[in-house]
C-alpha cells in the first residue's frame, strides 16, 4: 500500500466523505484532542493525504487532525466557481467543520493550504486558534515580488503540467517543487498523475472555475491568532521573501526557514516540521 503514515494507517482506510458547502467534501479524521484542520498544498494531483501523511501520525498522538481535500482537489467537489479560489477554499472549511460539530480549530496550510489558514483567520477570526501556513502568497493571484523573478519557475511548470498533464510534465513539476530529487519517485509521479485525471467530472470542474484575484495584504496586520511560517529556503514556487513579508505585517508571527528544502516541507523535511509545529500548536 503506497505512502503509508507513520502509524500504519494508510489513504483508503482513513478516507471519509460528508455534505459540506454545497458539496461532498473528502477528508481523514485521525486521532484526539483538540482538532487541528489540515489543509494541503497547490498543484495539479496535490491531496491532503500526500502533503502531510509523513506527519499526521506523530501529530495525531496529541491532536485530532483533520485532513481535508480542497474543492476540486481528490473527490471534494466537484464544484464551479467565480470567486477568489482561496475565499473559496477557507469557506469550504468552515463548512467541513460546522459539519463536524466543531467551533474553533487550530488550521494547518502548506502553499494554497496556506494561505486559506490566513484568509480564514482574517474572515472567520472565532474560528482559528493558532495557524501554519508555509510557501504561501499573501494576495490570490500571486504577489509582486521585490526580488525573485514571477512568475516563478514553479508556477510555470505548474501551469504546464496543468495544461497537458503527461507523467513526463507531472515529474518535471515534482521536480521543481521538491528540492531533493530522489523523492520524485516513478510511483509519486504515478499517484499525482492519477489524482489530477481519474474524473472527467473534476477536470471540467476545473476549467471551467475563475479564481478573482485579490489583495489581502491591508488585512494582515488585523490577524489576532498566532502564525507559524514555515518556507524552504529553496521554494521555486513561491520565493521565501513572501513569509518575510507577512513576518513584519503580522505581530504575532515567527518564521522558520528549513534548508535543502522546497515548496513541500511537511513532506520533504517531515522531523523537522514536526519539530517546529508539535510545540507551536502545544503553545509552547
Amino acid at each position: 500500500m503506497p505512502f503509508i503514515a507513520a502509524n500504519g494507517l494508510t489513504e483508503t482506510g482513513t478516507g471519509k466523505t460528508i455534505a459540506a458547502g454545497g458539496m461532498n467534501v473528502h477528508y481523514h479524521d485521525i486521532g484526539q484532542g483538540e482538532p487541528v484542520l489540515f489543509l494541503h498544498s497547490y498543484g495539479p494531483g496535490t491531496t491532503a493525504w500526500i502533503t502531510f501523511h509523513k506527519v499526521v501520525g506523530a501529530l495525531a498522538q496529541h491532536f485530532r487532525c483533520i485532513l481535508m481535500d480542497l474543492p476540486n482537489f481528490s473527490k471534494t467537489g466537484p464544484i464551479i466557481y467565480r470567486d477568489g479560489v482561496h475565499a473559496v477554499q477557507a469557506r469550504t472549511a468552515v463548512a467541513l467543520l460546522d459539519a463536524l460539530g466543531i467551533a474553533r480549530a487550530h488550521w494547518v496550510g502548506n502553499s494554497q493550504g496556506g494561505q486559506s489558514a490566513m484568509v480564514a483567520a482574517i474572515s472567520y477570526p472565532e474560528r482559528v486558534t493558532r495557524f501554519v501556513m508555509g510557501g504561501s502568497h499573501i494576495g490570490t493571484g500571486g504577489d509582486r515580488y521585490l526580488m525573485a523573478n514571477r512568475p516563478s519557475e514553479g508556477s510555470r511548470a505548474t501551469q504546464q503540467a496543468i495544461a497537458d498533464p503527461s507523467p513526463d510534465n507531472i515529474r518535471r513539476y515534482l521536480r521543481v517543487h521538491i528540492d531533493d530529487e530522489h523523492l520524485v519517485t516513478d510511483e509519486l509521479v504515478e499517484y499525482i498523475h492519477h489524482a489530477h485525471t481519474w474524473s472527467p467530472e473534476f477536470i471540467a470542474a476545473r476549467r471551467q472555475s475563475v479564481s478573482l484575484p485579490h489583495d489581502y495584504t491591508p488585512d494582515l496586520p488585523g490577524i489576532a491568532a498566532p502564525v507559524l511560517l514555515i518556507h524552504g529556503r529553496y521554494d521555486r514556487m513561491v520565493p521565501f521573501e513572501v513569509s518575510i513579508a507577512i513576518l513584519n505585517h503580522i505581530a504575532d508571527s515567527r518564521l522558520v526557514l528549513l534548508n535543502n528544502c522546497g515548496h513541500w516541507p511537511p513532506f520533504e523535511k517531515p522531523a523537522e516540521w514536526i519539530a517546529h509545529v508539535l510545540p507551536f500548536l502545544k503553545g509552547y
